[in-house]
């Protein structure tokens, strides 16, 4: 995709919803004998979501699993739209444009995998971590340099902010 038509996209975005695993996690889940113990999540992706909320842009998690760990990072985070169990994404997103009032247009979505295509081809700008399976990559409008788990929403940030008129605060991704 040009950029002019990739910059056009990221200017309409109002809400960035993105996938968990694979996108804000590198992917992998620590099991103990009960059951999930651990995810890791990037602090900087934290940050990307508190500077898109400063220039007006919420966010939002959309995940087929129902782990306490996300839930947690969602209430740090201070994201509202945390949506927990969904297997069906794209059904999902027509519920929050008609309570939001958005249009489909004026949202990005982040995904990583099979189950993310159908919503990343209803967004108005589809995104993807570089490591994202060559389905989502395929759906994406965007492919981050960044994995998943290591700046991927960060970069996306960056990239909705900085065509919004906003000072982007990191490089393009890593090397």
């Amino acid at each position: 995709m040009k950029h002019a038509e990739l910059a056009a996209k990221a200017r309409r975005i109002k809400l960035v919803l993105t996938d968990c695993d694979g996108v804000l996690t590198d992917g992998g889940v620590y099991y103990g004998e009960s059951g999930e113990v651990l995810k890791r999540f990037n602090i900087r992706d934290g940050m990307g979501v508190e500077r898109l909320r400063a220039v007006g842009v919420e966010t939002g998690i959309v995940t087929g699993e129902r782990s306490p760990s996300v839930q947690k990072r969602a209430e740090k985070l201070k994201i509202s739209e945390l949506h927990l169990g969904i297997k069906d994404k794209a059904s999902l997103l027509a519920e929050i444009l008609a309570r939001t009032g958005l249009t489909a247009k004026q949202v990005a979505f982040i995904g990583d995998d099979t189950n993310d295509v159908p919503i990343l081809g209803l967004v108005g700008l589809a995104a993807c971590p570089g490591d994202a399976t060559v389905f989502a990559r395929e759906a994406a409008d965007y492919r981050c340099r960044a994995r998943g788990g290591h700046g991927a929403f960060r970069e996306v940030a960056e990239l909705i902010i900085s065509c919004q008129g906003g000072r982007a605060s990191v490089d393009e991704g890593p090397e």
